[in-house]
């Protein structure tokens, strides 16, 4: 007698769940069992900048908190309609910067490719909410002519894939690009900074290792967590299998306010940080992006907090407390 077995059930693969991503208000605001008031300035400032979380971050978060601070980064609000002077469109200075569709060099010795304007997930404070995207893709033809450009300029020793998420490209993409760079004699640094797995951990795929660390080029993976709770058991695990491929694991996080403006949050995220084998990099003061001015938390109140931060912490696990000033040749540091 064969017994009857019960199906299989697999988990949906990462693209399947971009596509399930949250992209209404409505839907959202029903899922967290929220007041329906907050919905017509929620749903005017996601026709500026639209609503997108994936599920599986929206479960990170407490259902009948319209405070908690996940659901801050990504919730489109009132405050974002109210004017702010000195907020702007480009606040990094990234059209000044550009040499070409998706080439960014702002720094000596390093160039940045905006790969894809794609994101798993729209943060609200994106200082590239506004970036023309559409003129500025590098897609599959224009892809040789960037190599082009980077093997006539030796002094370029790492190269940047930025976006929207880089990771939000196919492995397959992804392998071509790196192949691409890894035939450029000059380069030794492969950078990515992606905040799709933070979201979205499934995207960590054995294929995705394989391309990053079978490359001659030292693999850096700068990641984007600003709150504790962001990093979850699954996302440990597969950060711990590339760091032991190699791979140098980074975080940046941006200072929010009613989101991580508090030094015993920070010194958390640090610990949770290190225990998965990511060493915290940056602390942004937030780039002042339309949009987004009610995230700011002032440079005194900044400084305030790095200073109590430093000393709940070891040296080694402080982040660097930075703004980007357009123009500038690096991050200028705060304090």
């Amino acid at each position: 007698m064969i017994h009857r077995t019960a199906p299989t059930w697999q988990t949906p693969g990462w693209q399947q769940q971009m596509a399930e991503a949250f992209d209404t208000p409505a839907d959202l605001l029903h899922y967290l069992q929220l007041d329906a008031s907050q919905l017509p300035a929620a749903d005017q400032a996601a026709r500026q900048f639209r609503l997108k979380v994936p599920r599986g971050y929206a479960e990170l978060m407490e259902k009948g908190n319209p405070d908690d601070p996940l659901l801050r980064q990504v919730w489109p609000s009132a405050e974002e309609l109210e004017p702010a002077p000195g907020f702007g469109s480009d606040p990094v200075g990234d059209q000044a910067a550009g040499m070409g569709p998706g080439i960014l060099q702002k720094y000596p010795g390093r160039m940045l490719l905006i790969v894809t304007g794609a994101c798993a997930i729209n943060c609200r404070y994106c200082f590239r909410r506004h970036y023309p995207y559409q003129d500025s893709n590098i897609g599959h033809q224009a892809w040789w002519k960037v190599i082009e450009r980077i093997q006539c300029n030796p002094d370029i020793d790492e190269v940047i894939l930025s976006g929207g998420d880089p990771l939000s490209l196919s492995d397959h993409r992804l392998e071509e690009l790196v192949q691409g760079l890894d035939s450029i004699p000059h380069l030794k640094v492969l950078r990515i900074h992606t905040r799709l797995p933070v979201v979205l951990p499934e995207r960590i795929t054995s294929q995705f290792t394989k391309l990053l660390t079978s490359s001659r080029l030292q693999p850096v993976l700068v990641l984007h967590l600003n709150h504790p709770r962001e990093m979850v058991q699954p996302l440990r695990q597969r950060l711990q299998r590339l760091r032991t491929q190699g791979v140098t694991l980074l975080n940046q996080s941006v200072l929010l306010c009613g989101v991580n403006d508090s030094p015993a949050l920070l010194a958390r995220l640090s610990k949770a940080l290190f225990d998965a084998g990511v060493l915290p990099y940056y602390l942004h003061l937030l780039d002042r992006v339309q949009g987004a001015a009610h995230f700011q938390v002032s440079e005194q109140t900044a400084c305030r907090i790095q200073q109590q931060l430093r000393a709940l912490l070891p040296g080694y696990l402080v982040p660097r407390l930075v703004q980007e000033i357009p123009g500038e040749m690096s991050k200028t540091p705060v304090v």
